[in-house]
């Protein structure tokens, strides 16, 4: 039977870590930081902005043609991390649209995997109006 543990602390603190590096490497524009965090499967998504990424070559194709900076994140409002067991992680973002009276949501499915460890399968950013309409 797999072991669905939730937060037992070490995988917690380590998938912090790679998101921390993730988000990093998004304002340097390091692609191999990028890349490296997605897993490499045509089964991968992400939904962003300004694109969808069906498969790692479309993903990896925006990160190439995206600028470096900051992107659209002011500031976090709130970070929570999911583990499940070691091998099952979800990451959500909440934080504060550059410069717009929106919030940002981010959420990434982390799987572990026997030969490359920890990547991202699905990704998904959005926003919503800073103040909820009901």
């Amino acid at each position: 039977m797999m072991d669905v543990t939730p937060n037992l602390p070490d995988v917690v603190a380590e998938v912090r870590d790679l998101f921390e590096r993730y988000e990093q490497a998004l304002i340097d524009k390091n692609v191999d930081v990028l890349d490296g965090t997605f897993w490499k499967s045509p089964y991968t998504i992400r939904y962003a902005m300004t694109e969808h990424g069906y498969g790692f070559d479309e993903i990896h194709a925006h990160r190439v043609a995206r600028p470096p900076g900051p992107g659209i994140k002011e500031r976090r409002v709130r970070l929570e991390v999911l583990t499940l067991g070691r091998d099952v992680a979800t990451v959500n973002l909440e934080f504060k649209v550059r410069g717009r009276d929106l919030i940002g949501r981010q959420s990434q499915t982390w799987v572990r995997f026997p030969d490359v460890g920890w990547k991202v399968v699905a990704a998904h950013v959005s926003t919503m109006n800073e103040t909820p309409l009901w």
